[in-house]
């Protein structure tokens, strides 16, 4: 398969295939011409690689997984390490955005956003500037 069916059929962009290629994440065949050419192996890696990727994964985590996947005598608590690890990211992301709606939600409530000059949106702003 050239990287166009490739990409079609893994629903990756031609473009971010070339970079899993230059960072060593998969390794196709070339022709003699100098074209790639993936197999069903590329191809079911680069369709691991994008749901891990839409899951959050970094690169490295991915790169991780990849050998974890690929090694039969793997312990799935590597695995689950891995995962949670990710699933602790995510929670504090989370918390971090609960913290920013509540304090922007405040900050909009006590703005009247009528014709006057006073904005406790920019006041706020302005002191978090002058902290910082």
């Amino acid at each position: 398969m050239n990287i166009g069916d490739v990409a079609a059929r893994s629903g990756l962009p031609a473009k971010t295939i070339r970079y899993y290629e230059d960072i060593g994440l998969v390794k196709p065949l070339r022709d003699t011409n100098g074209y790639r050419a993936f197999r069903e192996k590329e191809l079911h890696m680069l369709t691991f690689l994008g749901r891990a990727r839409a899951l959050g994964f970094t690169i490295e985590d991915c790169r991780a997984l990849l050998a974890l996947y690929a090694d039969d005598t793997r312990a799935s608590a590597d695995v689950k390490r891995i995962a949670e690890q990710h699933l602790e990211r995510i929670e504090a992301k989370l918390r971090d955005l609960k913290s920013m709606r509540d304090t922007l939600s405040e900050l909009v409530e006590a703005c009247a956003g009528d014709h006057r000059p006073d904005c406790p949106i920019l006041k706020d702003l302005s002191a978090q500037l002058v902290e910082g």
